[in-house]
């Protein structure tokens, strides 16, 4: 069995939840789940969606460089939770500028709810080989 370690920094949201924020497993990073919250107010940030899929963006890429990778270009498996699907397109724009010509494996899914009430989250998986 691969020895899975816990990846924690105060770049990213953080919160007394029993997870960590993220978990290597070899060269494999699993990255929980993040929702538009500032790491250092803890506080959701204020803006429309693209801005706060950019603020979720950037709370992985901080667990991926923490963990030793290269934030966003690491990524192999993205998933979106939306609260309203009305929101994909504004989604889907904030996201792809932050990608290159090879974005990770997605899934978008709308839920009924998420914590804090937010309209985003996504989790991610990422190759640190």
């Amino acid at each position: 069995m691969t020895d899975a370690t816990p990846i924690e920094t105060d770049d990213a949201p953080s919160n007394d939840n029993p997870y960590s924020q993220g978990v290597r497993a070899g060269e494999t990073l699993y990255v929980s789940g993040y929702g538009p919250v500032d790491p250092d107010t803890g506080e959701v940030v204020d803006g429309d969606i693209a801005t706060q899929t950019d603020r979720v963006l950037d709370n992985i890429a901080a667990v991926v460089d923490d963990a030793g990778g290269d934030g966003l270009a690491d990524l192999v498996k993205v998933t979106v939770y939306l609260t309203d699907l009305a929101d994909y397109e504004r989604v889907n724009e904030a996201y792809g500028e932050r990608f290159d010509d090879a974005p990770p494996a997605r899934v978008c899914v709308e839920v009924s709810r998420l914590p804090e009430d937010v309209r985003i989250e996504l989790d991610a998986t990422a190759y640190l080989g």
